[in-house]
């Protein structure tokens, strides 16, 4: 058993975005080692114990890096710290447990093909779950291992990053099986062949309108220690109006990007500092999407307030007529939930104690409407699904990776985002305020990337879609089908078990 939980999670720590070795395939060898786990236990409490612990080492090696934001920039000491990644994989290895748990049934009741498949639907159903419980982490999703592929997710179009990572599963699990059932054998072959052929199709003859709107985007690289020292905000401002003005200069932008909480101050007052990007936006004649916290009151005579993390559109005469405000909050970094109970502040001091926007609708821009997505908004289908369903002709996510240092976080974070732009099948920007930035188109291929940890411009032509892709058609019906599929086929194994147990 120690070689297939090695096997797994070697297979998860490779195949995941990391800076020493990412290698896309070796993906398939966790949902692999985990359905062998599940087969090869002796009992239903092995199966889920030892599937526990392969979900336990794999996810540490995939969140390491939560220690960098609570330790370093949260100010919390290392005791702390340490735990919280340990902490988090231990409660999303309950899924990986509970799969090795369903394998184990499913292996003494059904074989071949439909256990192939119950697989990958118990797998897609495991992952839709982990976006949801407890206001959702799908972190590691499968699908996204792949995105450095983009022939490899090209299925995303049809049946989302779950779905596709379901299908993944399936080709996993049929490879695991096919030298004890010919019909895997076919249905691996057949299964990564369909995939292959339809990635390169898309990603070969499927024209898309050509890209002509212009688009800068600024990452500023400012430091995450320096950034709320308010001795060093001008030199924030000064530093991105500079940048924004060899953008204009340069590339003559219809639209420049900032990152997330790229400003360190409240936009909405009326400052020197906002009067600083009044007079770039009227002298570069150039729209601005501005990251900054902002506040609403909500009651005037206690000057009690909120505060939101928001993204502002300034047009090009230094109005903010439009706003996104985030809807999916960071828990424990944006706000603290079960706060009475937990005997310690946010994880992430300086991000502040947000509330979640509402009511959000994409920004217009001539005749261009952007869909916004703060941070890791972008890890989540249904956000990007609700921008497009409110008439949303491309995205733009803008995040603040700095956090995480030089982790596996950044790299990890934009794979989970470029399964959004095929999903969709919309141009998404992705600006950034240390990097990874860039521009990804609807097949999810990065036209333009910059480099970590360096203050640089990035400029692209981007192009106004509005057709919908089948996943975006069926994407209601969809989450709910494969639920149903699941219980079905557990609900079979279950009614056969019991007659057989009767017989």
């Amino acid at each position: 058993m120690l070689r297939l939980i090695l096997l797994a999670t070697l297979g998860a720590w490779i195949g995941f975005a990391n800076p020493l070795l990412h290698f896309p395939l070796a993906a398939l060898a966790f949902p692999l080692g985990l359905a062998w786990i599940g087969f090869r236990a002796t009992t239903k409490w092995n199966a889920f114990k030892f599937g526990w612990l392969t979900g336990l080492l794999a996810c540490i090696g995939c969140f390491y890096w939560m220690v960098i934001p609570v330790q370093i920039y949260g100010g919390l000491p290392w005791y702390v710290a340490l735990p919280c990644p340990v902490l988090l994989a231990a409660f999303m290895a309950i899924y990986y447990g509970l799969f090795s748990l369903a394998m184990h049934y499913a292996g003494r009741q059904i074989s071949g093909i439909p256990l192939c498949l119950l697989a990958g639907l118990a797998w897609s159903s495991m992952e839709m779950l982990m976006g949801s419980v407890l206001s959702g982490f799908p972190w590691m999703n499968l699908a996204s291992a792949f995105a450095p592929w983009p022939f490899a997710i090209q299925g995303a179009s049809l049946v989302g990053a779950y779905g596709l990572s379901g299908l993944v599963a399936t080709l996993a699990v049929a490879m695991l099986l096919f030298s004890t059932y010919r019909s895997a054998l076919w249905l691996s072959v057949g299964l990564a062949s369909c995939l292959a052929a339809f990635g390169l199709y898309r990603t070969a003859a499927v024209d898309d309108p050509a890209p002509e709107y212009r688009v800068s985007i600024v990452q500023g690289n400012v430091n995450q220690a320096e950034k709320w020292v308010p001795s060093f905000q001008s030199k924030t401002v000064e530093k991105y109006a500079k940048l924004s003005l060899k953008a204009a200069t340069r590339f003559d932008p219809e639209l420049v990007i900032w990152p997330e909480t790229a400003m360190p101050f409240y936009l909405q007052d009326k400052t020197p500092f906002r009067t600083a990007l009044e007079i770039l936006a009227k002298d570069t004649d150039t729209n601005f999407i501005i990251g900054a916290p902002a506040y609403r009151v909500i009651d005037l005579k206690t000057r009690k307030y909120v505060l939101l993390n928001r993204a502002w559109l300034m047009d090009e005469t230094g109005r903010t007529t439009q706003f996104y405000d985030k809807e999916h909050l960071v828990p424990f970094g944006e706000y603290m939930p079960l706060k009475e109970w937990i005997p310690f502040d946010q994880l992430v001091q300086a991000a502040g104690s947000f509330i979640s926007g509402e009511g959000n609708k994409p920004l217009m821009l001539n005749g261009m409407s952007l869909g916004m997505l703060i941070c890791y908004e972008g890890i989540f289908p249904e956000l990007a699904q609700k921008q497009v369903e409110r008439g949303a002709k491309a995205i733009v996510n803008i995040s603040n990776d700095a956090w995480f240092g030089e982790t596996s976080a950044p790299r990890q974070h934009l794979n989970l985002t470029i399964m959004r732009a095929v999903e969709q099948g919309r141009w998404l920007v992705r600006g950034t305020n240390t990097g990874i930035s860039a521009f990804i188109d609807p097949k999810g291929r990065i036209a333009a990337v910059s480099t970590q940890f360096k203050a640089e411009t990035l400029e692209s032509r981007i192009a106004p879609l509005s057709a919908m892709t089948p996943f975006h058609q069926i994407y209601h019906t969809l989450g709910p089908v494969i639920y149903l599929l699941t219980i079905l086929g557990f609900a079979g194994i279950v009614l056969r078990t019991r007659k057989q147990s009767k017989d």
